[in-house]
């Protein structure tokens, strides 16, 4: 574990019964935002179930899901080409 000194005023921000985990959840957040880890992966690090952090990452503005416009066009481009 690595320990690290928060300012005074930044620290302030956080309840301090449970400001390790409110950092490690902002943390893998952000790793997840530049697609640096999986949405699983990020999960893993915070130790939360999937859903629950999936929900976590959405309250704070950014989505869970990472296909692109290009990959949903094609996916619906397949179903329709199986008639369903």
């Amino acid at each position: 574990m690595t320990t690290v000194e928060l300012p005074a005023e930044l620290a302030a921000q956080f309840d301090p019964n449970h400001v390790s985990e409110e950092v490690v959840r902002l943390l893998a957040l952000e790793l997840f935002r530049k697609e640096r880890v999986s949405l699983g992966r990020a999960a893993e690090l915070c130790e939360m179930p999937l859903a629950s952090f999936m929900d976590f990452v959405a309250s704070h503005g950014v989505s869970p899901l990472r296909t692109s416009f290009e990959e949903l066009e094609e996916e619906r481009k397949s179903v329709e080409r199986l008639g369903a």
